[in-house]
């Protein structure tokens, strides 16, 4: 029964972050683009990252956690290196994130909130940079989950 809660719990984590990237980038960022100019676009996207990375936050705790848990449980030795794989590259995800929530957000927000905009908007395009290679690393994690068992 633990087991089961620490996988759901796993894949909910993976559900609300993976995917809120991929709405953000493939589905907001051109809408975005599209139809607002830079005093109203980066302002958005400061307020929707205020809302997504402290929820995101959790999501990631929660994901290391339960994934170490069941790594252990497991036992490191026994288990199968799509395993290792995708707690090594969670980990690397997860410092990519920290990076992302704690110095170019707040850059972002700031040079925002002053109107710089060509600062915010380097700012988000260094996010983009991350958001992006976190979901091409979340993509070899889910190869490694399925073919490395």
């Amino acid at each position: 029964m633990l087991r089961s809660l620490l996988i759901f719990l796993h894949l909910a984590g993976v559900i609300v972050w993976v995917g809120g990237m991929f709405f953000v980038h493939f589905c907001l960022r051109p809408a975005a683009l599209r139809v607002l100019e830079p005093p109203q676009r980066l302002p958005l996207w400061a307020a929707t990252l205020g809302r997504f990375l402290p929820i995101t936050a959790v999501a990631v705790l929660v994901i290391l956690l339960s994934g170490f848990i069941l790594l252990l449980e497991t036992g490191f030795r026994q288990a199968p290196v799509g395993w290792h794989v995708m707690m090594t590259l969670g980990v690397v995800m997860s410092g990519i994130f920290v990076y992302v929530y704690g110095v170019l957000y707040p850059r972002l927000r700031r040079h925002s909130a002053a109107g710089a905009w060509p600062d915010a908007a380097a700012a988000l395009g260094a996010i983009r940079v991350m958001v992006t290679t976190n979901l091409l690393l979340s993509l070899c994690i889910g190869i490694a989950a399925i073919f490395f068992r």
